[in-house]
């Protein structure tokens, strides 16, 4: 890796570190070229606008969730073992410490919702091939006899990322100290529930 994509690599890291606390919004170059020790205009040489840095951000959160998740799940057998490992690293993802203020999805989801622009475009996409890659994975799942016939993947997708979520809630602002077993063993019901045989 040469000089400058290892410059470039640096400030996303930082970049994601930062957006996960004060948001994109906060995410300013002016912020960031203080916090890597750069200035405002070698910084911005990297990103030419705000809008681009968040996108190049959201895109290096985009990259870690799939090396982190993604394709290490991916690598577990099909069916039930691959559904039970793409939701218990999804556990992994929120608890890195590169994201001190937590996962940087759910608060750009947050900023973004209802502010068109690049930004939110990129974080739609990614969300949508994560929700797509479990629902795909729940399918393969039925394909493979180990869910039962009529479970509607994008409905399993649905009631995971709300799971997810939920923990979230309770672990970061209520600071619940059972919050983690309580989503494992919501996890659990969900596939209980999913399994052939299922009422």
């Amino acid at each position: 890796m040469g000089k400058g994509a290892q410059t470039r690599q640096q400030i996303l890291e930082q970049g994601l570190r930062l957006a996960s606390e004060a948001g994109l919004e906060g995410l300013s170059i002016g912020a960031l070229a203080l916090s890597v020790g750069m200035s405002k205009s070698g910084l911005f040489a990297h990103f030419s606008s705000k809008d681009n840095l968040q996108v190049a951000v959201l895109d290096e959160a985009a990259r870690r969730f799939v090396d982190l998740v993604v394709a290490p799940a991916l690598r577990e057998p099909r069916g039930e073992p691959r559904v039970r490992a793409l939701l218990g690293r999804w556990l992994l993802w929120v608890k890195q410490d590169f994201m001190p203020g937590g996962c940087i999805f759910l608060a750009a989801a947050v900023e973004l919702d209802d502010r068109p622009g690049p930004a939110r475009d990129r974080l739609v996409a990614a969300q949508r091939d994560w929700l797509e890659t479990l629902a795909q994975a729940v399918r393969i799942a039925k394909q493979e006899g180990h869910f039962r016939p009529d479970l509607e993947p994008e409905q399993f997708a649905f009631e995971a990322f709300g799971m997810i979520d939920s923990y979230l809630f309770h672990a970061r602002l209520l600071r619940l100290p059972d919050a983690e077993e309580r989503l494992r063993r919501a996890h659990a019901r969900l596939i209980d529930d999913a399994r052939v045989g299922a009422s």
